[in-house]
């Protein structure tokens, strides 16, 4: 990698003087907080990086929103950045990924109020948004096939929903009027294109699409949204591509100009950003490093995205809420540390002569303080924490922090159980996201799932993903598989600690026993 990242105000990365003259590709990441763009070559270097945050509002407890111009503003700056100094002649490519929020649009393209505020700006129901918790009920109750297809129940965070609470709650200022629902990810590559098509990503992992059969009228219907089947599937996608598929006729003049690059560069059938991580490190060439999923089929490998949805929110919830955190803050600052270093490091002072990990003995976690995603879809699911104490000091806080931390890894270990007990067989671990560049993460997750972590020579793995996205659209690759493996590199591979084994499986104990324990309150409050 050449020169430095920096963070803080959209910093930027740019290739050294002596780059040699090649193809490139762009990969756009639009994240919950900021859009992200990285310059990327045909190895999967990231050759440079900017950021800009975007506006998010919370009008109301569980509504959030944001706005498609500025996201798609943000994405213009970002770009613009990383292709100064280069002859953007030289871009082949260019893939978007976003998180799976709604966007909604009027027939002309314009965007419409999800809000009872009537503001169009906020067009944008956000992925993490739960307003639709009745109807979300509802479409359970149905026990329709499709759901099988959704873990058996559907997740309040996916498009039906919420698509069902904007017809009920906003049917004359935005679903009278609505012309197109497009996941984000769908939005971009429209913005860039023109082209209305859906990425089969999106479809089939929030809006109940089959790969192999299509959409299902008789859902639509039974939920109350017979109006999709009607106008055959218009407003939510009737053609659909897969994933790195070159959309139209590339990047549309007006959007070459807001973007800063060539237009007709090939544009890419974009991915959920979480997909577009995995994208990123899972095709990595692993040879050499002595890893069971050597010359085994891709299913063996699971990849992991350390980012807001599977971490952020319930780690930072636990360290700002804690009384010693302003001390904390003020140590990290004074050491130019994150706070989550300082934490690692002040671990490693009290754990004296024992593993790090058992410093938890006493405490343990439950972390879905928004509800559960996976493997429950359960929103009614809260954060429960056992074994706390009156004091609230700095040791305090970091062992809170540490079973904190273990609980997001047993989650993963949950996942992977319900994974295997479907059929599926998984022996190493690909991580990549914030949370990777963690050492206590990173091995916390070797430890507690007993399996071996890879992590990328990029750590930008989402972008690298979207980057090679952009590559395949190119033509470039002959296969999303050969690109993979040509942009994706094993930087380490980090090993569980087999001798804490027990320790760890007897904690996993308590975290099931949490889980089963919150729902017996629940049905005793519940009950006469």
């Amino acid at each position: 990698m050449m020169g430095e990242q920096t963070r803080e105000g959209g910093g930027i990365m740019m290739p050294g003087g002596d780059q040699e003259p090649g193809s490139y590709y762009v990969g756009v990441d639009v994240g919950t907080g900021s859009v992200r763009a990285a310059l990327v070559d045909q190895r999967g270097i990231l050759l440079a990086f900017a950021d800009q945050p975007i506006k998010r509002w919370e009008p109301q407890f569980n509504h959030h929103e944001q706005s498609s111009e500025d996201i798609w503003a943000a994405c213009c700056v970002v770009t613009k950045k990383v292709v100064q100094g280069i002859d953007v002649n030289q871009i082949r490519g260019l893939g978007f990924d976003a998180t799976c929020s709604l966007v909604v649009l009027d027939k002309q393209f314009r965007p419409l109020p999800v809000n009872h505020e009537g503001d169009s700006r906020r067009n944008i129901i956000m992925w993490l948004d739960h307003r639709a918790i009745t109807q979300v009920h509802r479409i359970n109750e149905t026990k329709h096939s499709v759901l099988q297809c959704v873990g058996g129940v559907m997740s309040v965070e996916m498009q039906a929903p919420k698509l069902l609470w904007l017809k009920e709650n906003l049917r004359e200022t935005c679903w009278d009027k609505a012309g197109h629902f497009f996941d984000l990810p769908d939005f971009l590559s429209w913005k860039a294109t023109g082209v209305t098509a859906r990425s089969l990503c999106s479809l089939v992992c929030k809006w109940t699409y089959s790969a192999e059969k299509g959409w299902d009228d008789s859902f639509w219907k039974m939920i109350g949204l017979e109006d999709f089947v009607a106008d055959n599937y218009r407003k939510i996608g009737n053609q659909v591509l897969p994933p790195g598929a070159s959309l139209g006729n590339g990047l549309t003049p007006e959007a070459a100009k807001d973007l800063g690059l060539p237009a007709g560069i090939a544009v890419a059938a974009p991915l959920i950003d979480a997909h577009a991580g995995g994208l990123g490190v899972i095709g990595a060439d692993v040879r050499g490093h002595g890893l069971a999923c050597e010359g085994q089929p891709v299913t063996s490998r699971l990849a992991i995205i350390c980012g807001t949805s599977s971490c952020h929110m319930g780690i930072d919830h636990m360290v700002q809420g804690h009384a010693a955190f302003p001390e904390l803050k003020a140590k990290a600052t004074a050491r130019c540390q994150s706070v989550y270093a300082y934490l690692n490091s002040h671990l490693d002072l009290i754990k004296k002569a024992q593993p790090v990990g058992f410093l938890t003995v006493d405490l343990h976690v439950w972390p879905d303080f928004h509800g559960n995603r996976s493997p429950f879809a359960d929103l009614t699911l809260k954060g429960m924490v056992t074994g706390l104490k009156l004091s609230q000091d700095l040791d305090d806080l970091a062992i809170l922090y540490l079973a904190t931390v273990q609980a997001i890894a047993f989650g993963t270990r949950l996942i992977i159980e319900a994974m295997e007990a479907a059929g599926h067989s998984i022996s190493t671990l690909f991580l990549c996201g914030g949370l990777s560049k963690n050492p206590l993460f990173v091995q916390m997750h070797a430890d507690i799932t007993g399996m071996p972590v890879v992590l990328s020579q990029e750590v930008e793995s989402v972008l690298v993903g979207a980057a090679i996205l952009g590559a395949c659209a190119s033509g470039d690759f002959t296969s999303v598989q050969e690109a993979m493996a040509r942009m994706s590199k094993v930087g380490k591979v980090v090993f569980p600690r087999l001798e804490d084994k027990r320790y760890y499986d007897k904690k996993y104990q308590v975290f099931l026993k949490l889980v089963e324990h919150q729902k017996e309150y629940a049905a005793i409050m519940k009950g006469d």
